[in-house]
């Protein structure tokens, strides 16, 4: 029997989950909002991050809360999206007192989807800050094509028309009162796996899109110097109501990265962000390694509903190639 129970995030009462989504461009801006503040750790396992205030999750800066964390499309232009959170935030009375001004603490990360979509249209401070509004209305627990995840797609290796579509996953499970959530966009140059039987669910097609190809087998064709930029990154978060330090969540996110080496291969890579933050909300007293370990049990799973709750017929997606 098992001892986790599979939960909404809906359940999690320190956090609150908005979108904005072009699906014209196809992106789109996630926020994570924490209406009683967050303790923030962070891994940046990738090559290339497009992120802003990630030192604040540092054990060595301050220990003030986080106010909301961002995921986005546009790669750095999508940066902007903060900006709009940021404001939103302050319209409230929500941020960090420097007795001038209230300065909300807002971290960002954005996955690179300008070649899907138009790579004009870029999530702006106006939709970061129409997420972050709904944000406050409540948790949208939708997952798929929406938010950050929008404009995702995977197995990228050979271009956008060998690839396939992939978006926004989240997973959720408790143990008694302890609970663990992962909120991931999934926009990897590699295809993506079923770790519990290795089933390839997602990635590099062939050219006529009718099977798979190993993407790995194909980098293992690049023996010299070659650029491998076709655009990606798979940035997410897991958050939970246990009692951490920023140290101890550092540890807890670098412990996450283990979901993305089970479920996509490659990973990681100098054309990657790849980046996990880990959110404490809540003072349950539990176990690092068990934290660290559940940690990465979750983000393999929000992969996996990543995948599943994203895919669209080849016709509609290569409207967007």
């Amino acid at each position: 029997m098992s001892l986790l129970k599979e939960i909404s995030i809906t359940e999690f009462t320190n956090l609150r989950i908005g979108h904005a989504s072009n699906h014209d461009g196809q992106t789109g801006v996630t926020v994570l909002y924490f209406p009683q503040g967050a303790k923030v750790g962070c891994d940046i396992s990738g090559g290339g991050p497009a992120s802003r205030e990630t030192p604040l999750t540092s054990p060595v800066t301050a220990d003030n809360p986080i106010n909301a964390i961002v995921l986005s499309g546009g790669s750095a232009y999508g940066l902007a999206a903060a900006d709009g959170v940021m404001n939103y935030l302050e319209s409230q009375n929500i941020g960090y007192n420097t007795g001038a001004a209230l300065v909300p603490l807002v971290c960002q990360s954005c996955i690179y989807d300008l070649s899907y979509g138009n790579p004009k249209v870029r999530p702006t401070a106006k939709m970061g800050e129409e997420a972050c509004r709904q944000a406050f209305s409540g948790t949208d627990a939708r997952t798929g094509n929406i938010g950050a995840g929008t404009g995702a797609t995977v197995g990228k290796l050979y271009g956008m028309k060998q690839s396939m579509k992939s978006g926004l996953g989240i997973a959720a499970v408790s143990a008694g009162d302890f609970q663990m959530a992962a909120v991931v966009i999934v926009n990897a140059i590699g295809d993506i796996f079923n770790p519990k039987n290795g089933q390839k669910i997602a990635g590099l097609k062939t050219p006529d899109r009718k099977d798979f190809l190993d993407s790995v087998q194909e980098l293992y064709r690049f023996m010299t110097p070659h650029d491998q930029f076709t655009g990606n990154t798979t940035i997410g978060a897991v958050i939970t109501n246990g009692a951490f330090s920023k140290a101890e969540l550092n540890k807890i996110a670098s412990m996450t990265r283990c979901a993305y080496a089970r479920c996509i291969n490659p990973v990681a890579t100098m054309a990657d962000g790849d980046s996990i933050y880990a959110a404490s909300i809540g003072d349950i007293s539990v176990d690092i390694n068990m934290a660290g370990t559940l940690a990465a049990e979750v983000m393999a799973q929000a992969i996996q509903n990543a995948i599943h709750t994203s895919q669209i017929p080849d016709e509609e997606f290569l409207k967007y190639v």
